[in-house]
């Protein structure tokens, strides 16, 4: 109940089995006898399960936000229809199409979303006729349960007719009547259930009641997945066959009894049994085979492929992207994509497999359609405008950064995850402004950022550049109090141990500063970065040999890093180390070759030796 709202389906199913099965009424006795003073009993376990069943279902509408979950298109495609007509057709179709599939379960699917069942859109589709052909034969099963019993009365697979009266297993049965009991005893027997319940279960109910159980235990299960009282969120799950499917099986049973019975001659007997045992040992195949495909998700996203290629390929690419398998993945999502085009999730899986693959401009066009596709992904909205700003290209950056933070978060799939996005999306926007000198507007950004973020959401970075705000503003008390919450939130953050430690170092605490640079150093002792905010700490201080030191480790750890191998040359060059400073201001000049500033430095340290060999 907690997960899947038909759970609530039980209590109906175990009223059904008090009715038809306890008690063996028949429909048409239920309204008589459950309004007669001695059926109190009776009475009471029905409102008892009625009261319970609304407190459930009142308790998941108030988890849910008491608004019912929204779907894409794509999830349910005729509860998005504007066609009255497709809309009921499709739906009148859909039992019948998952009843096939319990008669005959050759193709099977983890989804059959989108496309996968075709809409039913005109009275001249042929699938019209299995729809008159399930529900005929749905009346009929009904009728059966509802009609007057013969005078002859088969119970049990045994019938004794004696003087009008069949007795079955030593109860008397009068045949006139229409159940074992007539409904005086059988009121009395309600009354005195406690008393009567042993005699109640010497005999087992009639075939009539078993068929009517069996239809109970087949349809009311079934019930919310037939967009009779609200559209769910998907064409066919086969999930919700499962309960379903043991009053199927139970119907089936009931049929193969009654022919059992009926049959006089032992060859055809022995005939049915045979083909009983066949048609178990085939059904027994085919659910070892399709457990084989849910052995891994690589085998049933691929089982899949036939009836929804679209989906299919799209899960197929995302675990083949877990497992490395990166060419692989992408034709898997590149395969999605050609059966549906306008898939805003696997055009941005995509993307992202793309921009993790050091692809940024293919992927900002796939960022692209994934926003016309759904103008409200916000995680699209976030990767692009990173890409952007990576590109140096800041004005479109923060134009995107802010479109995401203008949408809304109703009526979304999951709003949680859109709402961390939106926040991510206000994160870099401020640190954008903030590198831009632009402190106050970073500081509007980030107060926004704190307001429209969820709970799940990992708030130390954004408190860390929220200090890193105010100590460039001089509001040194304030960044202190970020800094510390930034390592409330998250005690063994790096970033905010380097920031503190400096904010420290500003307000004449050396001693507490250093040892907030050492504990970064040692939460990640392979990062370049803390050795380098160190051995600038160590600069500061005059300690020119432990600075230099330090900074070489941090050049030699991040080599690939421009303003660490840059910093490094610095820090060796205020310690007079000038061959190493030479060395590693060459090696900045190749990494930014655009950047004057290691040319320059670089062609000083080499004018400064000149003049000490000289």
């Amino acid at each position: 109940m907690l997960w899947k709202e038909q759970g609530v389906t039980v209590l109906a199913v175990a009223a059904a089995y008090d009715f038809f099965i306890f008690h063996r009424l028949k429909l048409r006795q239920i309204a008589v006898l459950l309004f007669k003073r001695r059926n109190v009993s009776l009475l009471l376990r029905v409102t008892l399960l009625a009261c319970w069943g609304l407190v459930l279902l009142a308790v998941r509408l108030y988890w849910m936000g008491n608004k019912p979950p929204s779907f894409s298109n794509s999830d349910n495609p005729a509860a998005d229809s504007p066609c009255i007509l497709t809309r009921t057709l499709t739906f009148l179709h859909l039992p019948a199409f998952n009843m096939w599939l319990l008669l005959c379960p050759h193709t099977l699917s983890f989804d059959w979303s989108m496309d996968a069942v075709p809409l039913l859109r005109s009275v001249s589709d042929w699938r019209n006729l299995q729809t008159v052909a399930f529900y005929i034969g749905l009346l009929l099963l009904a009728r059966f349960g509802l009609r007057s019993p013969a005078k002859n009365r088969e119970t049990n697979g045994k019938a004794h007719i004696t003087n009008g009266k069949s007795c079955t297993n030593g109860h008397s049965y009068h045949a006139g009547s229409s159940f074992q009991n007539s409904d005086s005893e059988l009121s009395r027997n309600i009354e005195n259930g406690t008393k009567k319940s042993s005699h109640l279960r010497t005999t087992l109910p009639t075939t009539e009641n078993v068929v009517v159980f069996a239809l109970s235990l087949l349809s009311i299960p079934f019930l919310p997945a037939t967009n009779l009282f609200f559209y769910v969120g998907f064409v066919v799950a086969e999930r919700v066959l499962y309960i379903p499917s043991m009053g199927f099986c139970l119907l089936v049973t009931v049929g193969i009894r009654a022919m059992y019975i009926r049959l006089s001659r032992r060859s055809s007997k022995t005939l049915l049994m045979y083909c009983s045992a066949l048609l178990v040992i085939l059904y027994g195949i085919r659910t070892v085979m399709r457990n084989r495909d849910w052995q891994k998700e690589e085998m049933l996203y691929k089982s899949g492929v036939t009836v929804n290629p679209a989906k299919a390929w799209g899960n197929l690419g995302n675990v083949l992207k877990n497992q490395g398998k990166v060419g692989e993945a992408e034709r898997a999502y590149r395969n999605a994509l050609y059966y549906r085009r306008n898939m805003a999730d696997m055009l941005y899986n995509l993307g992202l497999l793309l921009q993790e693959g050091n692809r940024p401009s293919e992927a900002l066009h796939y960022y692209k359609l994934a926003i016309g596709s759904r103008p409200t992904l916000a995680s699209a909205y976030l990767n692009m405008g990173i890409i952007l700003m990576d590109q140096g290209r800041m004005d479109e950056a923060k134009r995107t950064f802010l479109t995401c933070a203008d949408i809304p978060d109703e009526n979304l799939k999951d709003p949680h995850a859109h709402r961390s996005s939106v926040t991510s999306c206000l994160y870099n926007l401020g640190k954008l402004l903030h590198e831009q000198g632009l402190q106050e507007e970073a500081l509007s950004v980030y107060k926004e950022a704190i307001q429209k973020m969820p709970r799940q959401f990992a708030p130390q970075s954004l408190y860390n550049m929220m200090g890193e705000v105010y100590m460039r503003l001089n509001q040194l008390n304030e960044a202190e109090y970020w800094y510390k919450e930034s390592l409330r939130a998250k005690p063994d953050h790096v970033p905010a141990h380097l920031t503190y430690g400096k904010l420290l170092a500003l307000m004449g605490q050396k001693t507490e500063a250093e040892r907030y640079f050492l504990k970064a150093i040692e939460l990640d002792p392979t990062k370049g970065n803390c050795y380098m905010h160190y051995g600038q700490f160590l600069l500061d201080e005059s300690r020119l040999s432990e600075a230099a030191e330090v900074a070489e480790k941090a050049a030699q750890l991040d080599g690939a890093e421009f303003d660490v191998v840059f910093n490094a040359a610095h820090v060796l060059r205020q310690a007079s180390l000038n061959q190493a400073a030479e060395k590693y201001y060459g090696l900045a000049a190749t990494l930014r070759p655009n950047g004057n500033n290691s040319e320059m430095n670089g062609l000083t340290e080499r004018l400064l030796g000149s003049e000490q060999l000289m």
